[in-house]
């Protein structure tokens, strides 16, 4: 119930909304994780397409259940009538017919009710894959969300290599001028800037590339400038292997869809066999019909019985049809429950491996920057050599690349884990 609820608070925010990419994100603004969420889900086209095809649903609901009602129909007509043999105007006529016709189905053995039975599931598969899409839009939000962050943050660090090597440049320049060190090492530190600043500016394009993701995400390619803010919250969730399976089992809503399109399945070889089965109906006429000095008025009502002795097989095929449809339908379920099965446990245990490196990856980079400070000072007092200052700070930009990665593949696979159990938001 609570899902159907969320979905009609939707679907009435998509109606009464059309957010163009200006109104939706304003220039300057810092957006969360939460707001670029529903941005997407206000403006994405995959989401209108979505909703789309349950008003497409709901409309065969409506035709499947006009099976109900009468069909009313009227008809006149007019014709010149005149004989060939001869030209006597007198025996030219005009001839009128009008007449009202209803036709009512008074007994079918249950299949309009089957049909719209029908029809009412496919409607409800429709809601479910709306559910699913929006639960694959809110993952790509998600895993474009911090890959900007990632982005970010790595180009934080190429700043600082820069500034790190640029302030040993300096530093050699000044021993070589004192003749402390030889050319040499101005070489290689010169070398090491010019490699840090090509790092720097793939990174920037990173960055930039990152948020054309993130705005392709959120349906809007033509976003101003904006910045996001830092949502890197880590938590280690109590939650076993199987209780996830049995959530996503449970919540999925493209496994929901795909039972459901298989009970839709099971009615529609019922319906068919139906075809075998008579169908009483009603009807009742009203009309006039003559020429211009003779009118003739009449009326009929009746039942009528038709039953189908002999209709080319056509009956059996449409059920062999159906049961095949109905066996695609079952092994389909079968297979989505084993991708479920690989989903959720690669999730599980890649956000696993993920916290796990999150706190090496601290202790690496606190371990890089002792060895740069010692370093550092080994170099600044003439003890220690350019290469060891050199390969201490490579190596505190590869720790500090790896602290930043964990980060961001911790936070991407709990949003896959999320989606692989069925979470909406």
């Amino acid at each position: 119930m609570q899902k159907k609820i969320l979905l009609i608070v939707i679907l009435i925010f998509l109606s009464a909304y059309d957010l163009s990419a200006a109104d939706a994100i304003r220039p300057g603004d810092v957006l969360t994780l939460q707001q670029c969420i529903d941005i997407a889900l206000a403006n994405h086209p995959a989401i209108a397409a979505a909703a789309g095809v349950i008003r497409q649903s709901d409309s065969r609901v409506g035709q499947a259940r006009s099976g109900f009602y009468p069909r009313i129909t009227f008809k006149s007509g007019y014709s010149r009538n005149a004989p060939v043999s001869t030209a006597q105007v007198t025996d030219q006529y005009n001839y009128y017919s009008n007449a009202l016709s209803l036709n009512q189905t008074l007994f079918d053995f249950g299949k309009t009710a089957a049909a719209v039975d029908i029809q009412k599931l496919a409607k409800q598969s429709a809601e479910a894959d709306y559910q699913d899409t929006a639960g694959l839009l809110v993952l790509s939000v998600k895993a474009a969300f911090y890959a900007l962050h990632k982005a970010k943050m790595s180009l934080t660090v190429a700043q600082e290599t820069v500034k790190q090597f640029q302030k040993h440049l300096d530093i050699a320049k000044a021993f070589f001028e004192t003749g402390k060190n030889s050319k040499i090492d101005v070489t290689s530190a010169e070398v090491n800037l010019t490699n840090a600043r090509i790092q720097l500016i793939s990174a920037q394009n990173s960055l930039r590339v990152t948020r054309a993701d993130l705005n392709t995400a959120m349906g809007l390619t033509a976003a101003p400038e904006y910045d996001v803010r830092e949502e890197f919250f880590l938590a280690a969730q109590d939650l076993s292997l199987e209780s996830a399976l049995d959530r996503a089992y449970e919540n999925r809503p493209d496994y929901l869809s795909l039972r459901l399109k298989r009970e839709a399945l099971e009615r529609s070889v019922d319906l068919n066999k139906k075809d075998y089965l008579p169908v009483l109906s009603g009807n009742a006429d009203y009309g006039y019909s003559g020429t211009d000095t003779s009118i003739g008025r009449s009326w009929t009502v009746g039942v009528a019985l038709t039953f189908p002795l002999f209709t080319g097989l056509s009956t059996k095929y449409a059920v062999d049809e159906a049961r095949a449809n109905l066996d695609i339908a079952r092994a389909n379920e079968e297979s989505l429950r084993q991708k479920i099965f690989l989903e959720v446990q690669t999730a599980y245990l890649n956000r696993h491996e993920a916290f796990e490196r999150i706190e090496a990856g601290r202790m690496i980079v606190r371990q890089a920057e002792e060895t740069l400070e010692l370093a550092s000072g080994r170099y600044a007092t003439g003890v220690g050599s350019s290469i060891e200052i050199t390969d201490a700070m490579i190596k505190l930009n590869n720790a500090k690349m790896t602290h930043i990665s964990a980060l961001s593949d911790f936070k991407i696979a709990e949003a896959e884990l999320e989606k692989a159990m069925g979470a909406q938001r």
